[in-house]
């Protein structure tokens, strides 16, 4: 009925509960998860899980906030990104938050390794034809802009991809939409005060819309403040259901439609 489109099940926190993870994942009718990856020395890992699972699938990716880790290549994320079970490039994007606070002083400008290694990325997914998985945060003008950039521009698409844990208002989910990308909402959906995302989860289309849980992070209602697992996307969905006035069934069906859609790899594997 659901699937949990992005979660770090290769993270300490989850690593080694999986067979508890994928019983209580049955039991809430989430029936398949992605397993994201985040550095390239994680990517191992990551990979084992979509391998030896059969509801599991992975992405291979350096997420944006990483430092102090393998850089990737062109050639690198090419070739990780044809392995079995691979089905998309991520997470990437760029992450601008709390600056210069928390990057010792740094300004958006300094940020330049961030948006080359976002367009490396971009680049990969265009030449295997497999879909990002973008991470923004305070960064959304400069994320559109470098995607516009690169041909992803909703009509010289030729990776696609989806914006997850998306936290802002309708107007950017116009922006996303208007690139052909589809949109995905995390547990945050769930809590009281994010005004801004329920907006944006009724303005999304049906059609375009992702839920996901970002595991062990960011944990939903009623399980708020508590490690995060795939389980626990079922809440996400029923709690968007709710404020679309639809059935959790058909939010949980269009929801699990779309992935297969976006991540051509699933069927496939």
């Amino acid at each position: 009925m659901y699937v949990d489109s992005h979660c770090h099940l290769s993270f300490a926190e989850l690593h080694d509960q999986v067979p508890r993870i994928r019983q209580a994942m049955q039991q809430a009718q989430v029936d398949a998860a992605l397993c994201i990856c985040t550095t390239l020395e994680e990517f191992e890992r990551v990979h084992a899980l979509a391998l030896e699972n059969d509801n599991f699938w992975c992405t291979v990716g350096v997420h944006p906030d990483n430092e102090g880790v393998t850089e990737p290549d062109l050639a690198t994320l090419v070739a990780l990104a044809q392995r079995p079970r691979v089905v998309g490039l991520g997470e990437t994007g760029l992450d601008y938050y709390d600056m210069p606070g928390r990057k010792g002083g740094r300004t958006i400008a300094d940020m330049q390794w961030q948006r080359d290694r976002f367009r490396t990325h971009i680049r990969a997914a265009r030449q295997v034809r497999k879909p990002l998985v973008i991470h923004t945060r305070d960064s959304t003008a400069d994320t559109l802009r470098i995607l516009r950039e690169e041909g992803e521009d909703g009509a010289g698409n030729l990776a696609g991809g989806v914006f997850h844990c998306f936290v802002e208002d309708v107007a950017a989910a116009r922006q996303v939409l208007d690139l052909g990308y589809y949109v995905s909402f995390s547990g945050i959906v769930t809590f009281k005060n994010a005004h801004a995302v329920h907006e944006s989860a009724r303005f999304v289309p049906l059609d375009r819309l992702l839920i996901e849980t970002d595991s062990p992070y960011l944990a939903p209602v009623p399980h708020r403040g508590k490690t995060n697992e795939p389980a626990y996307v079922a809440h996400v969905g029923q709690h968007i259901a709710q404020l679309r006035n639809i059935t959790p069934q058909a939010l949980g069906e269009a929801t699990s439609r779309n992935f297969k859609t976006l991540f051509r790899g699933v069927d496939a594997s």
